[in-house]
């Protein structure tokens, strides 16, 4: 399917019209008309718009995936310091509860920064 099919089935499946998605993203009838027919493609910029809108990824917008919204896989954002999950097992109960310990201490002493950065300004 193309970009365009796809765009357009998962609009219909929102009971959008091209006008109404148009106004969300503030774009034209005629613009969404041509993304439909694939004469225009969109910027990365309008297609994260039509992403969050039609409530899907833009690898499903662009046919690059089968989910609609993939599950967040990192959200904790663990990747961000060079830890992948997919190469761990899952934790057993009692590293389960470590991991809880620590996450707390952390939180908590992110709380505290906050508000010794809140106390500092006045």
């Amino acid at each position: 399917m193309s970009f365009g099919d796809n765009l357009k089935k998962i609009r219909q499946d929102c009971n959008l019209t091209q006008e109404e998605l148009a106004k969300k993203i503030d774009t034209s009838r005629s613009n969404i008309a041509n993304y439909e027919n694939n004469k225009n493609m969109p910027s990365i910029d309008v297609l994260s718009k039509l992403s969050e809108i039609l409530d899907c990824s833009i690898d499903y917008l662009l046919g690059k995936s089968n989910e609609r919204n993939p599950k967040e896989t990192d959200p904790l954002g663990l990747a961000k310091i060079g830890f992948n999950m997919k190469d761990y097992n899952p934790p057993n109960e009692t590293q389960r509860q470590q991991i809880k310990v620590l996450l707390e201490v952390v939180l908590k002493d992110n709380k505290k920064d906050i508000g010794d950065k809140n106390n500092e300004s006045k």
